[in-house]
């Protein structure tokens, strides 16, 4: 069981990987999290293979051993339209070959809105779109986020992300990012009974799918399906039940990254507080 508190934060890729890297090292951070592109577009920038090499050897100087990507929000595999899900199709090949420049590391998308075509016609979507952008040889790992459940999101629940999976041929490509303010508000209560949503989520998916945590207070009570962030013992979770995440023992050597509404001192301050509560043993 490692000891290292595995965390970062949501960084701006806009200067490079090596600038990111940075920044990390800067705040206390020993991993972070960037879009792939423009969050809400679809322009990729050009990537430099000196700020590529570069970052290898700053990672490799400061410990930063993972890094998530995140997918623009603008991709939905479930899309009704047949243009958008083209899109999707297209900025997931694009975005899986240029991983590969960073290779070993996660790729993070959220599984998309069925807009009213229904949970099963969403799912075969998403499950279409995976077996035609995965390859037997790529080095990154694909995760499927859980969501809020707010409009026709899939993956409120853990049965919808176990579905999707199991449609995947190249499912040894495909794990999991658990979300807290998303699967709190979805209704699992993982401050009052972590063990039992720890134990669901093994049940139906398997521990051993899940590969990073976004850690992230919530504005709205348990259940309320929002998406709201909020700061780290700013919300409806509370910072006991989130620290409690990162020391549990079949959560404590996963990756965790913060999307909270801060800016990078706020950031800091949240790590230093959650390394610095790592060393208070579970009750």
């Amino acid at each position: 069981m490692g000891d290292t508190l595995t965390i970062g934060c949501h960084l701006s890729s806009s200067k490079g990987y090596t600038a990111m890297a940075r920044t990390a090292v800067d705040i206390g951070a020993n991993t972070f999290q960037f879009f792939t592109r423009n969050p809400r577009g679809c322009k990729a920038k050009a990537i430099d293979p000196d700020d590529v090499a570069a970052f290898r050897t700053f990672c490799a100087d400061h410990g930063i051993a993972r890094i998530l990507a995140h997918a623009p929000y603008t991709l939905n595999p479930a899309a009704k339209d047949d243009r958008i899900q083209e899109f999707a199709r297209t900025t997931f090949a694009d975005d899986l070959a240029r991983m590969e420049h960073t290779p070993g590391q996660m790729y993070n998308f959220h599984p998309g809105c069925h807009v009213k075509q229904g949970v099963d016609e969403g799912i075969r979507k998403i499950v279409d779109v995976l077996n035609g952008v995965l390859a037997p040889d790529q080095t990154t790992t694909v995760l499927l986020e859980t969501m809020a459940g707010k409009g026709t999101e899939i993956g409120r629940t853990f049965e919808e992300l176990a579905r999707i999976i199991a449609g995947v041929e190249l499912s040894s490509h495909v794990g999991v990012c658990l979300d807290t303010c998303h699967v709190w508000d979805a209704g699992y209560d993982i401050a009052g009974d972590l063990d039992g949503v720890l134990e669901e989520f093994d049940r139906t998916i398997g521990l051993d799918r899940l590969r990073a945590v976004h850690l992230n207070d919530s504005k709205n009570p348990c259940g309320s399906h929002k998406d709201r962030h909020e700061k780290i013992g700013h919300g409806c979770i509370g910072f006991e039940a989130l620290s409690s995440v990162t020391r549990h023992p079949a959560l404590r050597d996963l990756p965790f990254y913060l999307e909270t509404p801060n800016d990078l001192a706020g950031y800091a301050g949240e790590i230093a507080r959650l390394r610095e509560a790592r060393l208070i043993p579970l009750q």
